[in-house]
């Protein structure tokens, strides 16, 4: 999970990748709620492959959609890269087989490839950019990329400041590092 969330957000020489923002930790806290079992979400059937704007049609919850989709993903690495796993290979080789799974490409057993790409596409840049108090966008990184200030008591003073950046650092749900009292 992690080479994938590397590949999905690269590091570059400012900002962490994925991996290093915590997006994995992200989606596997998600996965362990409500979220991985599909709470709150209609699940009887049919389970016929819909439009595109139906959403996904399927059985599996978001937690059987991750098991089989990254099993699927590095059986299909095995089968074509001389019994690799996806973590295994370069750079390179690992968006090729991203891609495929994409495009259509890649046919996993038991789970639509695509249905999980999609799930990838949606779930990392969420851990990414959530509150840290989620498991990812750890120490704000992603926060600090596009100048979000976080969860501040008060911006009524900045309301009418514009094309000016906002000078402080972002403050997460849990509050600053500087404003938990300390352990005696």
């Amino acid at each position: 999970m992690e080479a994938i969330v590397d590949r999905i957000i690269p590091p570059d020489p400012e900002t962490p990748g994925g991996k290093d923002a915590g997006c994995a930790v992200f989606i596997d806290r998600q996965l362990k709620g409500a979220y991985g079992s599909n709470e709150g979400l209609y699940t009887l059937g049919p389970y016929a492959k819909g439009s595109k704007e139906q959403g996904p049609q399927s059985e599996l919850s978001h937690a059987q959609l991750y098991r089989k989709g990254l099993a699927g993903l590095d059986a299909f690495c095995r089968s074509s890269h001389g019994n690799k796993a996806f973590a295994e290979l370069s750079a390179e080789e690992q968006d090729a087989m991203l891609k495929k799974v994409e495009t259509g490409e890649a046919k996993f057993d038991g789970v639509d490839a695509q249905g999980f790409f999609d799930a990838l596409l949606k779930d990392v840049p969420e851990g990414f950019f959530s509150d840290p108090i989620h498991g990812g966008n750890r120490d704000m990184v992603g926060w600090k990329m596009i100048g979000f200030p976080g969860i501040r008591y008060d911006y009524r003073d900045w309301v009418k400041r514009h094309n000016e950046r906002y000078p402080y650092p972002p403050v997460s749900i849990a509050g600053r590092a500087d404003w938990t009292p300390a352990k005696s």
